[in-house]
């Protein structure tokens, strides 16, 4: 089994940084893809930004130049850095990792339980 804890959330005024990170122990390593998804209020559940363990990333285009994502290597450990930060981005933020379970390639996915971010205009 795999455990994403996630730190960080809060409040703050818009144009303000926070800072998330997300802890991935037990069946994890550095090998598998982490990132962040968010849900606001009344919202479907949409990505954030995802890195593989190769070091690609992928952001969302809502925070594409605001939000920067990185990882300390072998400690599972993925973080987000959130600058400008806006109203709109107010929501449910989730650690999420995917993790190569067989040699065949099959991946588990595997979620945190959420941190709150409100950023207030």
């Amino acid at each position: 089994q795999v455990q994403l804890v996630e730190s960080g959330g809060g409040l703050v005024q818009a144009g303000g940084s926070l800072r998330l990170s997300c802890v991935g122990t037990g069946r994890i390593d550095s090998s598998a893809t982490m990132g962040w998804y968010r849900q606001g209020p009344g919202k479907q559940r949409e990505l954030v930004a995802t890195i593989t363990g190769g070091g690609r990333i992928n952001y969302g285009d809502s925070v594409q130049g605001r939000f920067t994502i990185f990882r300390e290597g072998a400690k599972n450990t993925v973080h987000l850095e959130m600058r400008n930060l806006k109203p709109e981005d107010t929501a449910v933020y989730y650690c999420n990792g995917v993790v190569t379970v067989n040699v065949e390639g099959a991946t588990r996915t595997f979620w945190g339980q959420g941190t709150q971010v409100t950023v207030s205009s």
